[in-house]
């Protein structure tokens, strides 16, 4: 909407969304919104602060996977650099595990993908307005699921095993020891109830875990 059109003060959103057209039309119907403006768009969660910190916005809207850094972590890095800002999780993986790392995360929304942008509009205007809004189906899949059993540690040393790197080559990227790496690794799996690493790296990400 033209900003001569606008609300005196509009609701101020970033959004963090890797594919071009999603992020594009996001942007495009967001800002047919009257009363919200998207002031920030970026395609890589490395950027996302930064972005923040120059445009201000009252929300940020972010997506999980990003490159650079996840959309979970970059919340986190927002509650600490710009904490007026309140973070609503958009994601096409609604998944238990990534909702109680989001709210740990400071997040205060999270939604899926396949609703209306109505819905979102209405989602926007409420996190601001200090709810905390949760899809109801993901809400109770995650009471059901329980919480992740993998310690901080053991997420990392999955993160960086997941591109086939050797223990060594974890435990130079992670400032720890070999056998540590491994006692890592052997506890995720069995926590996982898998039997390698590959195959525990692809239960944590199913479940939301890493």
């Amino acid at each position: 909407m033209p900003r001569e059109h606008r609300p005196a003060r509009s609701v101020r959103v970033l959004l963090a969304e890797d594919q071009g057209m999603m992020r594009g039309a996001l942007a495009l119907l967001l800002g047919m919104e009257p009363d919200i403006e998207v002031v920030a768009q970026v395609a890589a969660g490395d950027r996302i602060v930064e972005a923040a910190l120059t445009s201000r916005p009252d929300v940020a809207l972010l997506d999980i996977e990003l490159p650079g850094r996840s959309g979970l972590d970059a919340a986190a890095d927002l509650r600490e650099e710009v904490p007026d800002c309140r973070v609503l999780i958009l994601t096409t993986f609604g998944r238990p595990g990534y909702l109680r790392r989001a709210m740990e995360a400071g997040a205060v929304g999270f939604l899926v993908k396949d609703g209306p942008v109505e819905d979102l509009a209405k989602t926007i205007r409420r996190v601001l307005a200090g709810e905390t809004v949760i899809d109801p189906a993901l809400a109770a899949a995650a009471l059901g699921a329980g919480p992740s059993p993998l310690t901080a540690r053991e997420r990392d040393a999955l993160n960086a095993a997941a591109d086939g790197a050797t223990a060594a080559d974890i435990a130079a990227r992670l400032s720890l020891s070999e056998s540590t790496v491994r006692n890592y690794l052997s506890s995720a799996i069995g926590k996982t109830g898998t039997r390698n690493r590959a195959e525990a790296v692809r239960a944590a990400r199913d479940q939301g875990w890493l």
